[in-house]
């Protein structure tokens, strides 16, 4: 059986980039307690 993971820059960031947190409502609300939490990284 082959690895599930196969790691790919573009489709990471496309999926759970900056810009696409900052979209969505959600993704803003995301973004808010990441910062609120201190996170040295908002997003990949």
């Amino acid at each position: 059986m082959s690895q599930t993971y196969q790691p790919k820059k573009r489709k990471r960031a496309k999926a759970h980039g900056f810009l696409v947190r900052s979209r969505t409502k959600t993704g803003q609300k995301v973004l808010v307690r990441r910062r609120r939490k201190g996170r040295a990284k908002l997003t990949v």
